[in-house]
C-alpha cells in the first residue's frame, strides 16, 4: 500500500532546502495540497515551482521566520484561510549549532531554542484545533542529538531533546481526540546543514560525507528523500492508524555505534 494525500492539506515548515524540501516534493507527488514555509523567498518560490510541477497543484509558499510570533501567527492563519482546513502539519523548521559549555553565549541559546523549541510550540497550538476538526496528525523532526550525547550538541542536542518530549506529551494530551503525533529522528543526512554549521569546504564536506559513512552499520548516509518516506509513512491514516508517540530513528543505526566521536570531530 502507498500513502495517497489526495485532498489532504499539509503544511510543511522549513521547506525552502534540505530535508523540508524533500517532504514537500514527496508530498506533492502524493496528491497533497501543500502549504510550504521557510525564510528565504527565492529557495522557497523554485521549491514551490517543482512540487506545482507534480500533479499542477499549486502550493500557498508562506514567507515567515517561525522564530518570531508574528511568523507563527502568519503561518497558521495564511494556511486555515487559503484552505480551511489543516490535515498534517509537518515541524520540520529548525536551526543548529556547535559549542559547549566552555564557549557557549545565550545569544546562541535563544536562538536555537526560539526556532527549535518555541517556534514549534507556538505553531502547534494555534492549529491544534484545526486539526481535532479533521482528526488529522503531526510529524515533527528531531535529531539522533537529541538523544545520542556528543561534546558540540549544546544547545542543539538540548533543544531536539525538548522537541520529543513535547512530542509525546501532547501525542498523550491529543489522543483521545483523534490526533497522533509522531516524531522522526534523522541521523547524518545529506543537504546544506552540517556544512553551514562547519564553514567546510565543499571537498571537505564530501570528505566527512565519506566518513561518516564509514562509521554507519548500514554503510551510508540518509538522504532528504529516506527522511521523507518516513515521514509519509507516519502520516498516513492507512499506515500509521495506531502509530502515536513515537520516536523513529531514520540514521542507518549510527545512535547504536560511534556517533560521539563522529559529531566531535567537527569542534576540532
Amino acid at each position: 500500500m502507498v500513502a495517497d494525500f489526495t485532498n489532504k492539506v499539509v503544511l510543511v515548515t522549513g521547506a525552502s532546502a534540505g530535508i523540508g524540501e524533500a517532504i514537500a516534493l514527496l508530498f506533492a507527488k502524493l496528491g497533497a495540497k501543500l502549504a510550504i514555509v521557510g525564510r528565504d523567498a527565492g529557495n522557497l518560490g523554485s521549491v514551490a515551482k517543482r512540487c506545482q510541477a507534480e500533479k499542477g497543484l499549486a502550493p500557498l509558499a508562506i514567507v515567515a521566520d517561525l522564530a518570531t510570533d508574528a511568523g507563527c501567527d502568519k503561518t497558521a492563519k495564511d494556511t486555515l484561510v487559503h484552505f480551511g482546513r489543516l490535515d498534517v502539519l509537518i515541524n520540520n523548521v529548525g536551526v543548529g549549532a556547535r559549542t559547549c559549555i566552555q564557549r557557549a553565549d545565550m545569544e546562541t541559546f535563544d536562538r536555537v531554542f526560539s526556532t527549535n523549541v518555541r517556534g514549534v510550540y507556538n505553531l502547534t497550538r494555534q492549529l491544534v484545533p484545526a486539526l481535532i476538526k479533521s482528526k488529522g496528525n503531526i510529524v515533527n523532526i528531531s535529531s539522533i542529538a537529541g538523544t545520542c550525547v556528543s561534546v558540540g550538541s549544546l544547545p542543539y542536542g538540548m533543544s531536539k531533546a525538548a522537541l520529543d518530549h513535547f512530542s509525546k506529551l501532547i501525542a498523550l494530551e491529543l489522543a483521545p481526540l483523534g490526533v497522533r503525533v509522531n516524531t522522526v529522528s534523522p541521523g547524518v543526512t545529506i543537504s546544506k546543514f552540517v556544512q553551514r554549521l562547519t564553514d567546510y569546504t565543499e571537498e571537505q564536506y564530501q570528505a566527512w560525507l565519506q566518513e561518516a559513512s564509514g562509521s554507519i552499520p548500514l554503510g551510508r548516509v540518509c538522504s532528504g528523500e529516506d527522511i521523507a518516506k518516513m515521514v509519509a509513512h507516519l502520516a498516513s491514516d492507512e499506515l500509521s492508524a495506531l502509530v502515536t508517540g513515537t520516536v523513529v530513528q531514520v540514521d542507518g543505526g549510527l545512535q547504536y555505534s560511534s556517533v560521539g566521536g563522529l559529531m566531535q570531530k567537527q569542534m576540532k
